[in-house]
């Protein structure tokens, strides 16, 4: 199954302090440092690893950032198509406290001007049995136009509906699977017990709904099922959280690309970010390829 990632590529900007400030406080970072990032580019590149053939579809402005990234992009993917915008590359600041727990905060002003249907080949190029794969930050009408026409064209649609503007959401009916973590399913649904917010999403129109639980794991919810089956995370020490959601959809789409089930999918990219949090960084935490391997075996003899 070929994978087309549909969304965000920009610099990750990362700073560490020993706590968060407080309102109106100014603190010096312990260390600080650029890297890839986007959820797009960091989905796209976790599941290229696991194998899976993988088409990145993205929007980078006309500067030096937008060069910069490209150049990284072309590292770790074999299939990147780039729209470019007389506008700043999308950036994101994240900032990471002594425990590993994070705040991030980005500018999108590319994401927002994408347009993929209309200024891309993707409705071309996404065939039955293909798998799209998106989260929130292109503007919910371009998100649907992209979820509308991979459905028409047979192929399987994921959406990690992060980040959340609730004033604008996607249509639910055009994902066949929904991933969100907690903090985004209370948000959507308002709901503070997740078996009950993950009923609820699946009333919205999703069809399994995925809401990542931290370092307990994960509950999912199928269509049919009487209820909600919850898969426990490997116990680790954290490091550092901020790329784990990225790392858990990428390698949970790589799984079922590959062919595995989606329960095993879901084991394997529990696996995968639990590695990742117990390092720094968002992609440069990401299980290398031979990792993935591994990781992949012992899924599928456990």
């Amino acid at each position: 199954m070929h994978v087309h990632v549909v969304g965000n590529a920009c610099v990750d900007t990362t700073f560490r302090v020993g706590r968060f400030p407080a309102v109106g406080e100014t603190l010096n970072a312990v260390a600080s440092a650029d890297g890839l990032g986007g959820k797009g580019a960091n989905q796209a590149i976790a599941a290229a690893r696991t194998g899976a053939a993988v088409t990145l579809w993205t929007a980078l402005g006309k500067d030096a950032a937008g060069a910069w990234i490209r150049g990284r992009l072309g590292r770790e993917l074999s299939d990147v198509r780039v729209n470019e915008f007389d506008l700043a590359s999308d950036r994101s600041i994240i900032v990471i406290d002594a425990s590993g727990e994070n705040f991030i905060v980005s500018g999108v002003a590319c994401s927002e001007a994408f347009d993929p249907i209309s200024q891309t080949a993707l409705a071309r190029r996404i065939g039955p049995g293909g798998i799209l794969v998106m989260q929130g930050n292109l503007p919910a009408a371009a998100t649907n136009a992209c979820l509308r026409a991979a459905q028409q064209s047979g192929a399987r649609t994921i959406l990690n509906a992060s980040p959340i503007d609730e004033a604008a959401l996607p249509d639910f009916d055009l994902v066949d699977m929904l991933v969100v973590n907690q903090s985004e399913a209370k948000a959507l649904t308002g709901r503070e017990d997740m078996a009950a917010a993950a009923g609820a999403l699946a009333a919205k129109g999703a069809g399994t709904v995925v809401i990542t639980l931290g370092g307990e794991g994960c509950l999912t919810l199928g269509p049919g099922q009487a209820g909600s089956v919850r898969l426990p995370a490997p116990r680790v020490e954290a490091l550092d959280t901020s790329g784990a959601g990225d790392v858990f959809c990428g390698c949970l789409v790589g799984g079922i690309s590959k062919g595995m089930s989606v329960t095993s999918s879901l084991k394997f990219a529990l696996e995968a970010a639990a590695i990742s949090v117990t390092r720094p960084g968002t992609l440069l935490s990401c299980p290398s390829a031979s990792e993935m391997a591994a990781l992949v075996d012992q899924t599928e003899l456990s």
